[in-house]
């Protein structure tokens, strides 16, 4: 019986892409993982050390060494840009398409006369012209502004005011009516905020919303117009109480991936953070809404220490909410629980588990913008008994996903290549 173990940190990327220059030339010199030793050199984080995090980043600041004997490697994103819900889904072993783009502007009319379709209560908030829609007097649509621009839509919700159930049920409309990659829809338990009386008159008509409505930003594109509008999710007040999301994609199919495919071989998936608000796993067992650092330890290791066989996938969100926070101590401070909690992972591992520690993307706390940057990401593989693999530069992520598959002498997902050097024909169930 054997597990095999991933625990992605979210935005924890070692360097930018060779393609950063030309499609995305405001992460060029992008290195969150480099960066971070530097300014913490005399800091260490041992487990990741051991891990073989130095043998990727190679920082000559960082009291931390590198590991003869670690197994580590380095993967390209074969998906554009740098998003959290496409990386995981190529995490998982799918063929990565281009995202659609577009600002949240051209799709609100489609949006807003569906809602008002269902009977939903829609009205417009502007700013410098444009507009987000807020339904129900509760829920605020328009662009994200953490993920690349036009590319994602939030629903930001005052649980307060109006239930997860029926911010889903608003969320199915939103996603029917329009095109680009994600629509996420997420929310908490909101705190009032006073303003004095030249708040703006948006805000005056719902008190309750007062801090989502002022954290509503406009962004410009790169000729310097204003065409994004939307929730800056950090100081919505969202994340503070009571948080719940769920991500809704478009054109991912669920049954080419990892999750499926165990299942239709007998295997069970576990899903923890943020993986489990992004990717399908109809039969095994998710942890949504979960993003604590130490409460995803602990429920994976729980769940270690019952089940002795499977696959567990683990997100860490804190280090990618410290990167769009541009803070580079708290980015550190997440990362010291992160590594006690992958060496509470390891005691528990046997002769037959495999263990990967990887990225989705970069978050770049230095960067001098607060969105994901487009950056290699760390392959640090642990299985006892396997030492210094070279796991090279692999050109897509679903090469993990293909390897868990293999793994589990499971039918592979849609996309991806095994590592075969990290593979046992004993270790099969």
């Amino acid at each position: 019986m054997a597990r095999f173990i991933i625990v992605v940190l979210d935005g924890f990327g070692v360097g930018e892409m060779p393609d950063v220059a030309d499609v995305r030339p405001q992460d060029c010199g992008s290195d969150t993982a480099g960066k971070l030793l530097s300014h913490f050199p005399l800091k260490g984080l041992p487990v990741l050390e051991k891990l073989g995090l130095q043998n990727v980043v190679a920082n000559k600041a960082s009291i931390m060494t590198p590991n003869p004997l670690a197994n580590t490697g380095r993967s390209n994103l074969a998906h554009e840009g740098g998003d959290t819900f496409m990386g995981h889904q190529e995490i998982m072993g799918t063929l990565p398409k281009p995202p659609l783009t577009q600002p949240f502007q051209v799709a609100l009319p489609e949006i807003e006369a569906e809602l008002i379709k269902q009977g939903y209560s829609v009205s417009r908030h502007t700013q410098q012209g444009l507009s987000v829609l807020v339904v129900n007097e509760g829920i605020v649509i328009g662009d994200n502004l953490e993920a690349d621009l036009g590319q994602v839509y939030n629903l930001t919700c005052n649980f307060d005011l109006i239930s997860f159930e029926t911010l889903l049920g608003i969320a199915a409309v939103v996603r029917t009516s329009n095109p680009v990659s994600r629509n996420i829809a997420f929310g908490g338990n909101i705190k009032v905020e006073h303003h004095s009386s030249s708040d703006r008159e948006g805000p005056k008509k719902n008190v309750a919303m007062n801090r989502v409505f002022n954290a509503i930003e406009v962004k410009n594109n790169t000729d310097g117009k204003a065409i994004y509008i939307g929730v800056n999710s950090p100081d919505s007040g969202a994340y503070d109480n009571g948080f719940q999301v769920a991500h809704l994609g478009y054109g991912v199919d669920a049954k080419t991936q990892v999750p499926w495919q165990l299942h239709c071989h007998g295997i069970k998936t576990w899903l923890y953070g943020k993986v489990a608000d992004i990717v399908q796993n109809a039969h095994g067992k998710s942890y949504t809404s979960v993003v604590d650092t130490d409460e995803v330890f602990r429920l994976l290791n729980l769940d270690l220490s019952i089940e002795n066989t499977g696959f567990f996938c683990a997100n860490i969100q804190e280090t990618d909410l410290a990167g769009h926070q541009q803070d580079p101590k708290q980015y550190w401070r997440i990362l010291e629980k992160a590594d006690r909690g992958l060496g509470e992972v390891i005691e528990q591992m046997t002769e037959q588990d495999v263990l990967i520690v990887m990225a989705d993307h970069g978050n770049d706390p230095f960067i001098g913008h607060s969105k994901h940057t487009r950056e290699q990401v760390p392959l640090l593989a642990y299985k006892k008994g396997k030492q210094a693999i070279d796991l090279g530069e692999r050109e897509t992520m679903s090469d993990i996903g293909a390897t868990v598959c293999a793994f589990f002498q499971a039918d592979p997902p849609e996309n991806g290549t095994s590592i075969t050097q990290l593979l046992d024909e004993s270790d099969f169930l």
